[in-house]
């Protein structure tokens, strides 16, 4: 499905026509719909489920448009005018929980609650980047040499190589991704290699996130203007984004709730039921 955004923005529906609250789903730098096939069936029963792809990424070409995180929280917000059409509660993973957030700050008659799993936080005093993590967004974030470094790399590394690295980087056990998912991936995967932009999109978004971070106190007060009520779920072996940055969100936002998962960056992959089991015990508690 579809639909005309200045350019086609194209999103998935898990269940839109069954009952319980709306649902969108918002992926991560690189992500796409697929990121949500796990989790989302799961949910079926208890909600109406949407997965959009951001320009840029999964199905979405970028067309014209900017992939940065700014861009894609003012297309998100057309996106739930025009498509859902009433308030709903937004899942945002990574980048897309740092979208969702930003959402729910400028426009909070759209947003009913937020989910964050893993998202992009500030990183906490003391706290080391993972030395593999900060290389690449190091090389990347250089105008040239990361797109030559991205460009080279696309060129010379099969897809399936490329996704499973992703993985490992990315999981705290990357065996746990089921097999038709990991194909998937690999095929899209394939299908974006082939698009000129491909590189180009890819960077402009995480530069977008690494100059956000350098300016946390942007990032803390959209937080603390979210009045909608929060679940924050963390990986516990999370290398792009530590688990104390989300220890250090929870202190200063205690009325948040906050949750932690035996899983690293992507829980909603590597493990949708324990997500599910936190998302319904949070949507069933009153108030």
């Amino acid at each position: 499905m579809h639909v005309d955004l200045e350019g086609p923005v194209y999103y998935t529906d898990f269940d839109s026509a069954g009952a319980g609250p709306r649902v969108v789903y918002v992926h991560g730098l690189g992500g796409s719909h697929i990121n949500w096939v796990g989790l989302a069936p799961l949910l079926s029963e208890h909600v109406r489920g949407l997965a959009v792809d951001l320009p840029g990424f999964g199905l979405t070409p970028a067309a014209g448009r900017s992939t940065t995180v700014s861009a894609n929280a003012r297309l998100l917000k057309e996106f739930l005018k025009e498509v859902v059409g009433q308030e709903c509660l937004l899942v945002g993973n990574s980048m897309g929980g740092l979208i969702s957030m930003m959402v729910a700050a400028e426009e909070p008659a759209l947003v009913s609650g937020l989910v964050l799993i893993n998202p992009t936080l500030p990183r906490a005093p003391g706290v080391r980047i993972d030395p593999a993590v900060g290389k690449q967004f190091f090389m990347y974030g250089i105008p040239g040499l990361g797109e030559w470094v991205l460009a080279r790399r696309n060129a010379r590394v099969p897809a399936r190589q490329r996704v499973t690295e992703v993985l490992t980087r990315c999981c705290l056990d990357a065996q746990r991704v089921p097999p038709e998912m990991l194909e998937s991936l690999i095929e899209l995967e394939e299908s974006l290699t082939a698009q000129a932009d491909h590189a180009a999109c890819h960077l402009a978004a995480a530069r977008s996130i690494v100059y956000g971070l350098v300016r946390p106190a942007g990032y803390w007060r959209r937080m603390t203007a979210i009045q909608q009520p929060v679940l924050l779920l963390h990986g516990t072996h999370d290398r792009l984004v530590p688990v104390a940055s989300a220890h250090q969100a929870a202190q200063r936002l205690p009325h948040w709730t906050f949750v932690e998962l035996e899983a690293g960056h992507i829980p909603q992959m590597e493990a949708p039921q324990l997500v599910a089991d936190e998302m319904m015990r949070w949507l069933s508690t009153p108030g």
